[in-house]
C-alpha cells in the first residue's frame, strides 16, 4: 500500500507548480451594422485574435473595388444599407461591415493569419481583377472545377483564395505595414464582385455550436446585432470545397 507523502512536523510542503494557460491573443474589431430592427449599429469589441474571429473580417484590404447598381465603390466608403451587386440575388443592402487592422509582428496562434494573397492585374483573364488585388485568409473565390462537370457545366464551389497560390495568379505577401482588412455580410449569403472577381460575401459556415464554446460562440454572435442564432445566418449560396477535397476527387475519378 502507498502511503501518501506527508510534509515533518513543522516543515514546508513542496509547491507543486501548476500547468501555465496559454495566454489568450486578442484585437480590436469595429463593425458597422444594421440590427434585426433596420437600426444603426456601431461597436468596438476586444475578441480572441484566432482564425474563426478573424475570418469574419479579413476578407478584402482597404480600396478593394466591390460592384454596386451605380459602380464600383471602395469597399472602406460602404455603409449599411448600401446596396452590392450579387450573382444569385441581383442587387442587395449590405448588413454588416466588419473591420480590422493587421499589424506586422503581432503574435498570432496560427502564422498564416499574418498573411495576405495579391492577384495581379489581369491574372485571372482581362479586368480580372481590374487591378492588383489584395485579400485575405477570409477571402473564398468561387469557380468552376472541372472534377465537378456531370452535366456538360461543371457546379460552382467557393475555395479560400489562398489555397490557390501559385507564385503568379496568387502571391503569398506578408506586409510590412499595417493593413486595413474588412468583411460584409448580407441578409443572404450571396456571391460578391470584388476587383471583378466573384468571392463570397461572409458566412462563418454550418458547425459553429460544434467547433466553439458556450461563452466563445456567445462572444461571436455579439459581432453581429442582427443574428441570435447561428442558423440565422442562412444558408450557403454555393458548396465550399478545400483544393484538397477537390484534388481528392481528380485522384479517384
Amino acid at each position: 500500500m502507498s502511503i501518501p507523502f506527508a510534509a515533518p512536523f513543522g516543515a514546508t510542503a513542496p509547491v507543486v507548480p501548476m500547468p501555465s494557460r496559454p495566454r489568450l491573443i486578442t484585437r480590436r474589431y469595429e463593425i458597422d451594422a444594421l440590427d434585426g430592427s433596420g437600426d444603426a449599429v456601431f461597436r468596438e469589441l476586444i475578441a480572441p485574435a484566432n482564425a474563426r474571429f478573424e475570418s469574419a473580417f479579413n476578407g478584402f484590404a482597404r480600396g478593394t473595388l466591390i460592384a454596386t447598381p451605380t459602380g464600383r465603390r471602395a469597399i472602406e466608403d460602404l455603409r449599411p444599407g448600401d446596396l452590392v451587386e450579387t450573382e444569385e440575388f441581383g442587387p442587395q443592402p449590405v448588413q454588416w461591415i466588419g473591420h480590422m487592422t493587421l499589424e506586422p509582428g503581432q503574435p498570432l496562434p496560427d502564422p498564416a493569419q499574418a498573411r495576405l494573397s495579391r492577384l495581379p492585374l489581369d491574372s485571372h483573364g482581362v479586368g480580372r481583377p481590374s487591378a492588383d488585388l489584395l485579400v485575405g485568409p477570409g477571402a473564398r473565390l468561387l469557380h468552376r472545377p472541372a472534377v465537378l462537370n456531370t452535366d456538360g457545366e461543371a457546379a460552382q464551389v467557393y475555395t479560400p483564395v489562398s489555397q490557390f497560390t501559385d507564385g503568379e495568379t496568387v502571391v503569398e505577401i506578408a506586409p510590412l505595414h499595417p493593413v486595413d482588412m474588412y468583411h460584409l455580410c448580407l441578409p443572404k449569403h450571396a456571391t460578391i464582385r470584388a476587383g471583378g472577381l466573384p468571392f463570397e460575401s461572409f458566412h462563418p459556415g454550418y458547425a459553429l455550436e460544434s467547433t466553439m464554446g458556450p461563452n466563445a460562440l456567445a462572444l461571436f454572435l455579439a459581432l453581429f446585432p442582427h443574428i441570435d442564432h447561428p442558423s440565422d445566418f442562412g444558408l450557403l449560396a454555393h458548396p465550399r470545397m478545400s483544393r484538397a477535397q477537390l484534388e481528392a476527387l481528380e485522384d479517384a475519378a
